[in-house]
């Protein structure tokens, strides 16, 4: 009997350790991009999966969105701030085994900023005058002018530090220097990583492998949660499910804040949305609590502008164009818009977006506009619309940090919008380091948005977390895209 008692606790034992020395986690994403390469695509989810996991950055950012060292471990800046010299971690190599150096730094972001460059986000390599080598683990960067964003930048997974003899295949068979290296890719399913040994902080990170499944349909992600195929789902499509899980032992759910700005983009390079009248007229036709409501079930918060409502600088820019048919019609008669007029919207297979998209078909019906909605692929928007502009309106969630810029590109940009005032607003912000300053200049760039009716400006992206209780690690809450893996964890349950 002692023998047999003996056998049963020594089991027990060994079981319980396995529970609890779970070194996988699976992980429910919506969107699948169609290239893992984020110096070429600009795709959110790669910045999620990729950036700081698998691909490295001269700096990162944390949660608070404070700035930390990364691949280079110090930096000094001039008194003029216009040189910046960073000195290297020792010792880094690719997951190929190639080593990382200031040649190598040298070599990604000149690629990023040449003329040809496909970066996503080349503007923010602009202010960068030259890169130069100075020995093998120091870079000296000069600047044309200050950049008030620049470390914060060069946090980006645009300005990810490659491999030169790995850019051919990053798209599909990412190479990096973080602690988790590319496993394997099956289309329209999942993608895994795997722990990286090499790296200069393996001991630190306890999750060997992490599959991320794709899923944008809502049943089933909440299928795959309940069944316990997905540990966490971080912006949970559904918010009208979130209650059954609120209520399950087994999760916890967080409503936490992102830097998405979810708007119902306008072509500024097309008629009708050349005349201001028009832009105007349709942002007065607009309910954003009826949208809110109705396609997030009131977990989100409205906007008038382009900008993030959690953000210190932030005006309540909402009463700009309050919902008035009325004037709507009044604005289009006068622009010479006559009513029953057609225009097209090509909405992104995303829920927040299909949903929304709906409802404003209803709203500007009442205003005398036929909306004609059309559910595209991701990859045909990003041809299409991102790239073509081929689109009367679309609706989208900027994610990206400090993207008031995005209106100071020129009319190739997905907008088609050229305002020369605003360019030179924009440089004002960006060159200003005193924090104050630059706030109250971000508050004029808002309004400046706000008044051209640049969008339709419709409620910030809430982030909606669906995590199992055991699994910690998670940021609920973030200044950027990324989702750093090796900050995660299982803990014992009680």
């Amino acid at each position: 009997m002692k023998t047999i008692l003996a056998t049963l606790l020594l089991a027990s034992s060994l079981l319980t350790g396995v529970a609890f020395a779970k070194t996988d986690i699976s992980i429910g994403m919506q969107q699948e991009p169609t290239s893992l390469d984020p110096t070429a695509d600009a795709t959110a989810s790669i910045e999620t999966m990729m950036t700081g996991n698998v691909y490295e950055q001269l700096t990162a950012v944390q949660e608070d969105g404070s700035v930390a060292a990364s691949l280079a471990r110090e930096w000094t800046i001039s008194d003029d701030g216009l040189t910046y010299v960073f000195k290297l971690r020792d010792g880094v190599k690719f997951h190929d085994g190639s080593p990382l150096s200031a040649e190598t730094v040298k070599f990604s972001l000149d690629r990023a900023m040449a003329k040809d460059s496909a970066n996503p986000s080349k503007s923010i390599f602009e202010p960068i005058e030259s890169v130069t080598v100075v020995d093998p683990v120091t870079v000296e960067m000069k600047l044309k002018r200050k950049d008030a964003f620049f470390l914060f930048n060069l946090a980006s997974g645009k300005a990810s530090i490659m491999s030169p003899a790995a850019i051919a295949t990053n798209a599909d068979k990412p190479i990096g220097s973080g602690p988790y290296r590319f496993a394997s890719w099956t289309r329209g399913d999942r993608l895994t990583l795997e722990k990286n040994p090499d790296h200069r902080d393996a001991t630190g990170v306890q999750v060997e492998r992490v599959t991320f499944r794709f899923m944008s349909d809502p049943a089933a992600a909440t299928a795959a949660l309940m069944a316990e195929e997905i540990d966490a789902f971080p912006g949970f499509p559904a918010p009208e499910l979130l209650p059954q899980f609120q209520s399950d032992p087994r999760f916890s759910v967080n409503v936490g804040t992102t830097e998405g700005e979810v708007i119902l983009a306008f072509n500024n390079s097309r008629k009708p949305f050349t005349d201001i009248r028009v832009r105007q007229a349709l942002s007065y036709a607009i309910d954003r609590k009826a949208i809110i409501d109705g396609a997030m079930y009131g977990l989100a918060t409205p906007i008038g502008s382009f900008y993030p409502p959690h953000h210190r600088a932030y005006v309540d820019l909402t009463g700009t164009y309050p919902t008035d048919v009325d004037k709507a019609k009044a604005l289009l008669a006068e622009a010479g818009v006559a009513e029953g007029t057609e225009l097209s919207l090509r909405v992104p297979p995303f829920p927040y977006a299909t949903r929304s998209a709906e409802i404003i078909q209803s709203q500007f019906a009442k205003a005398g506009i036929q909306v004609k909605i059309e559910n595209v692929e991701w990859g045909f928007w990003l041809d299409e619309i991102y790239k073509k502009l081929n689109y009367d309106m679309t609706i989208i969630a900027h994610t990206s940090p400090n993207d008031l810029g995005n209106f100071a590109r020129d009319a190739s940009y997905f907008y088609g919008y050229d305002n020369a005032e605003y360019h030179q607003l924009w440089d004002r912000i960006q060159t200003e380091t005193d924090t104050a300053h630059r706030d109250e200049l971000s508050r004029e760039a808002q309004k400046f948005l706000a008044r051209e009716a640049v969008h339709g400006f419709l409620f910030q992206l809430p982030a909606l977390n669906v995590v199992r209780k055991e699994l910690t690690g998670f940021r609920m809450s973030s200044p950027v895209q990324a989702q750093p893996l090796s900050a995660l964890r299982w803990q014992a349950s009680n």
